[in-house]
């Protein structure tokens, strides 16, 4: 298993050294991946941006229209593959991107509770969010509703991840290179591993407001319910 993950850090590695060099271009490219089988973390993508934009290298609004567009591709391409070759071709495959039938089983059921919300959720949730689209496209979900709920989700956390690297650039200065800022999401002996720890602060309060979110709708949709059954 150590292997593996050493050769997927590997992976990531050339391809942030590759595509990074390519600016707006390269931000889409690694968010397609990330929301695609490849298990490819966002935050390698994002928050060097957030950081190159606290440098004065990119602009913010272009960062995070590259980040947001190349995360609606990534989850478009995964609810086309659902779309048209559906369950047991995922299934047949997906296990080599370490996508198995239980976390299957776990998206569908997630999709199947909270409706379209979900979408809009799943795509704030760690894991959830690179394969939220693939029960959409298997239920045949409508493309321009699918599209809009994930971009609007994948905006609000790349928005926060960008901010998050700007303030990074504050903490540590000018030091930093874009390799140290990979190394702490692929090396457990990352010199700046105190960014993570900041980060972890960051994901469990997203998950909080999710909770919260999914909570006020489900509240929500019972009222509505309540209230058509009693008029019919």
């Amino acid at each position: 298993m150590s292997e593996i993950i050493h050769f997927i850090n590997e992976i990531i590695h050339f391809i942030v050294d590759t595509v990074g060099s390519l600016g707006y271009v390269g931000i889409f490219l690694m968010m397609f991946l990330e929301s695609s089988f490849f298990p490819f973390p966002s935050e390698v993508a994002m928050i060097p941006a957030g950081y190159l934009v606290y440098k004065g290298s990119m602009n913010m609004g272009w960062a995070l229209l590259a980040g947001a567009l190349g995360s609606l591709a990534g989850a478009l391409f995964n609810y086309v593959l659902a779309l048209y070759f559906g369950r047991a071709f995922l299934l047949r495959f997906g296990k080599y991107f370490f996508f198995t039938e239980k976390t299957m089983i776990k998206m569908e059921q997630f999709f199947t509770r909270h409706g379209e919300v979900s979408t809009f959720l799943g795509r704030l949730i760690p894991v959830v969010r690179q394969y939220i689209s693939l029960p959409a496209g298997l239920a045949k979900m409508n493309l321009w509703k699918f599209s809009f709920y994930t971009t609007f989700g994948a905006l609000i956390w790349i928005t926060i991840l960008a901010i998050f690297g700007y303030y990074v650039g504050v903490v540590f200065g000018d030091d930093l290179s874009l390799t140290n800022i990979t190394n702490v999401f692929i090396d457990k002996a990352s010199e700046f591993s105190a960014i993570k720890e900041y980060l972890h602060y960051i994901v469990f309060a997203t998950l909080g407001a999710v909770v919260l979110i999914a909570l006020i709708y489900v509240f929500w949709y019972k009222n509505r319910t309540a209230k058509n059954v009693k008029q019919n």
